[in-house]
């Protein structure tokens, strides 16, 4: 049965409208809210955090080499140190874009992960014998964390 203009709906289609509503009015479109400008502390903050989000994914992919090409003692282990640097390294990165668009959500992430990334610098530098990784990684957590403390940076995401 094929609908005419000024024709009644099917039975089943009333019988459905009375039960769920009829079709509602479109929506009035969003007003555009202006984004402020993130102040240079923290677009270098961003930054900052792209480069170690970077270099982890960096570290991801070179684990994920080691593990293919040697035999590692537990497969399964060090295809979860795999993944889990891999999650930081994604984490990370959403951050630092979080960052650079002054959403509120990001700061929280990035700090844990720079006091994560600051003890194994640490370790790297103190206990392990790799200062080549943790004094570069130490250089950078601490850049970071001064960088989200500044004054401007506070206010901006106080502001939000």
């Amino acid at each position: 049965m094929t609908e005419q203009s000024g024709a009644r709906p099917p039975r089943d289609r009333r019988r459905a409208e009375r039960l769920l509503g009829g079709a509602a009015e479109p929506a009035a479109p969003r007003p555009q809210r202006a984004r402020p400008e993130a102040p240079p502390a923290v677009r270098r903050a961003a930054l900052v955090a792209g480069l170690e989000a970077a270099a982890l994914a960096a570290v991801a992919l070179w684990l994920l080499v080691l593990t293919v090409t040697s035999a590692p003692d537990s497969v399964s282990r060090a295809l979860a140190e795999v993944v889990y640097v891999g999650f930081f390294a994604a984490l990370l990165g959403a951050a630092a874009v979080g960052l650079w668009r002054l959403s509120p959500w990001s700061r929280g992430p990035v700090v844990f992960l720079q006091l994560l990334l600051g003890l194994f610098g640490w370790y790297s530098a103190t206990e392990w014998g790799g200062e080549w990784v943790g004094v570069p990684l130490l250089v950078l957590v601490a850049t970071e964390l001064y960088l989200l403390a500044t004054p401007e940076a506070r206010l901006a995401f106080l502001e939000r």
